[in-house]
């Protein structure tokens, strides 16, 4: 499938891109140091309360992962931020003036959040290259840049982004052709093509070696800073290697929130969550 293919067909296609309409993002105001505003918020399908009643702010700037056992609402949450499911109560905010409720994905995605789910989604029939690429034409608009040259700078920014995520020697190959781990790295370097202020990442060493689990938390950390990361992960070791504030959800609530020192030696996250052995 040609560049031109994989793009026209983009429209029946689900993704976290913007597409169609190049549009400049609204001014975030993070006069705070708060990037993101989530306050007594409850989500319930069926009955059963996935999100109840919670709150948390996440810094501009920090690397901040939520652990929990399954159904504590960690993935819900990431729904409701990304516009994906719409709560019953409650509020969020991507900085003090901007409301995220209401907005559609392609909305909030244009704000500049950025989500990776667990699986990831890349063109593997494209090469490495190419998947960045077409990254950036979704994010400019696809109907006016379908034909368009890369200028300069543009063309500067894949090799800056091929450089972040550790795939220059592998710009040629197809995205099928990588490691898992590769392919990881290649999809969060579609959502930088998008220069996002906040980067939802699921799971992200899942089925990883341990040699891309250590390049993942190296990948990770060195974005924090330049950008927000949320990093949702069951792998504790790889979440004490990055771990700098951790948010444990139980039951859809905040838990405990901390270091990795002080939430492992909660006892509230040792009975529900860690167990008596961690």
């Amino acid at each position: 499938m040609s560049i031109g293919d994989t793009l026209r067909s983009l429209a029946d296609r689900e993704t976290v891109f913007p597409l169609f309409f190049e549009r400049q993002p609204p001014v975030v105001d993070t006069s705070k140091s708060i990037l993101l505003y989530i306050e007594d918020l409850t989500v319930s399908f069926d009955g059963f309360r996935a999100l109840n009643d919670l709150n948390l702010y996440i810094e501009e700037g920090e690397l901040r992962c939520l652990i929990g056992a399954n159904g504590a609402g960690k993935t819900t949450l990431m729904d409701v931020i990304t516009g994906k499911t719409q709560p019953d109560a409650g509020e969020v905010w991507f900085g003090q003036t901007l409301d995220l409720l209401g907005r559609n994905e392609a909305e909030i995605a244009g704000l500049g959040i950025g989500r990776k789910f667990q699986k990831p989604s890349v063109f593997e029939a494209q090469t490495v290259y190419a998947n960045l690429e077409l990254a950036m034409r979704m994010n400019k608009g696809i109907l006016p840049t379908l034909l368009a040259r890369l200028d300069s700078e543009q063309l500067d920014r894949i090799d800056h982004v091929l450089g972040v995520i550790g795939l220059q020697a592998e710009y040629s190959m197809t995205a099928g052709a990588l490691s898992h781990g590769q392919k990881q790295w290649l999809e969060i370097g579609m959502l930088l093509m998008s220069e996002p202020r906040l980067l939802l990442i699921d799971e992200p060493v899942a089925g990883m070696t341990a040699q891309e689990t250590e390049r993942t938390a190296e990948l990770l950390t060195s974005l924090a800073g330049e950008r927000t990361v949320v990093v949702v992960e069951h792998d504790m070791a790889f979440v004490r290697s990055i771990a700098r504030t951790v948010s444990v959800l139980h039951q859809g609530s905040l838990l405990a929130e901390g270091s990795m020192s002080e939430v492992q030696n909660d006892p509230a996250v040792i009975e529900v969550y860690l167990g008596e052995g961690h």
